[in-house]
């Protein structure tokens, strides 16, 4: 059909992040999360507009912590191509830029229109993710203890070789005990869930599963990764204030559902695409190189099963001035 994502679409979007991580990179380390946020979300919309689609913002952010938006309903492309499903984090990691540490990344997914789920009145979510051999041994209905063993039997490993990986807040001290309580390992990041859920499906990093509560638009985006990768990933609504509880149950969400990957993104033709912002596991931050930025960047498409790498060089002095 002439109204799905074109094969040649994750290499257009990869100019937004691209954009929206050098614009974010003049930030790094100056203590204004903000304004790393939204110097990357001018240059996300400014190229996505240019891109042959009609995108719909099914998953944005910006209410949850205050920030720039993109926000859910806000349509993108230049109106021409495929109608599309996009979930955006211009900087998945703000606080991570803000203080100069590692693992900030500008992320982009899309997927056919009307295919991805939309967590409306909600900004937080309980995710699972790991890789195919998990499928039908791990769940959130299960403990973290639980969990930990089961899935060590299904990738023959001892338990103290598995290495759980979760964002590092209070709300997780006791996810964190209990994981080590089974005798696995836990690997703590301060900000942005996206990398880390990646690594849990490839193995990289030696994570073998992402566990925790982070942002409900990076689990749509990392649902997308998942099913390029041909991960396994749950999700479930976790509200985290009184307000926010009220305005999930009036929009009508179902708190003890748990979503499986395809409730998520009910298409196999997804895109993800990502630009390193900081240095991490997944991709190196942008660099400083003479008179050039390079950028690190990451296509996934699930129909071709497709990983393509790309590094970029840009002409600084028409980008940081």
């Amino acid at each position: 059909m002439t109204n799905k994502p074109d094969r040649n679409l994750g290499v257009e979007l990869v100019r937004a992040t691209e954009a929206a991580a050098i614009k974010a990179s003049a930030w790094i380390g100056r203590g204004d999360k903000n304004a790393a946020d939204g110097a990357a979300v001018e240059a996300m919309r400014d190229f996505l507009n240019t891109v042959d689609f009609r995108g719909t913002v099914v998953i944005g952010e910006g209410e949850k912590d205050e920030a720039p938006m993109l926000a859910n309903g806000e349509v993108v492309g230049n109106g021409n191509g495929p109608e599309c499903d996009i979930a955006v984090d211009p900087v998945d990691g703000t606080s991570v830029t803000a203080s100069g540490r590692a693992h900030a990344i500008s992320v982009i997914a899309v997927a056919d229109k009307g295919t991805m789920y939309n967590p409306k009145d909600v900004f937080y979510m309980d995710k699972l993710i790991t890789r195919r051999e998990g499928k039908g041994v791990v769940s959130l209905d299960q403990s973290p203890e639980e969990n930990v063993r089961e899935l060590a039997k299904a990738l023959k490993k001892d338990v103290s070789e598995i290495t759980v990986a979760m964002i590092d807040r209070p709300r997780h001290v006791e996810l964190q005990n209990a994981v080590r309580r089974a005798g696995a390992r836990t690997r703590l990041f301060l900000d942005g869930d996206v990398a880390a859920g990646i690594h849990a499906v490839t193995g990289g990093g030696n994570i073998d599963m992402l566990l925790g509560i982070g942002g409900a638009p990076e689990g749509a985006i990392s649902a997308c990764a998942t099913q390029a990768l041909d991960g396994y990933m749950q999700g479930r609504i976790a509200p985290q204030s009184p307000e926010e509880m009220k305005k999930a149950i009036a929009a009508g969400h179902d708190l003890e559902r748990i979503f499986e990957i395809n409730d998520l993104v009910a298409s196999d033709n997804t895109y993800f695409v990502a630009t390193g912002v900081t240095d991490g596991l997944l991709l190196d931050g942008v660099q400083k190189r003479g008179d050039y930025l390079r950028t690190d960047s990451i296509i996934l498409r699930a129909r071709s099963g497709t990983i393509r790498r790309v590094k970029a060089d840009y002409l600084a002095s028409r980008w940081l001035k």
